[in-house]
């Protein structure tokens, strides 16, 4: 049974969140998106590293 706090839910949604904020980081376009890019990355990599203890 998975339930919406499980690690196969959790992981994936982490690594999406990792690399839109590393697409965002390396994009030239906008200083908008840009100046959000390490927020975004910040949050995949504290979301990835809380999925890593779920079951």
């Amino acid at each position: 049974m998975k339930t919406w706090l499980s690690r196969s839910r959790w992981e994936p949604a982490s690594i999406a969140l990792i690399g839109l904020g590393l697409a965002m980081l390396m994009q030239p376009w906008s200083l908008e998106i840009y100046s959000y890019s390490f927020a975004v990355l910040l949050a995949g990599v504290a979301g990835y590293t809380v999925a890593g203890k779920l079951r």
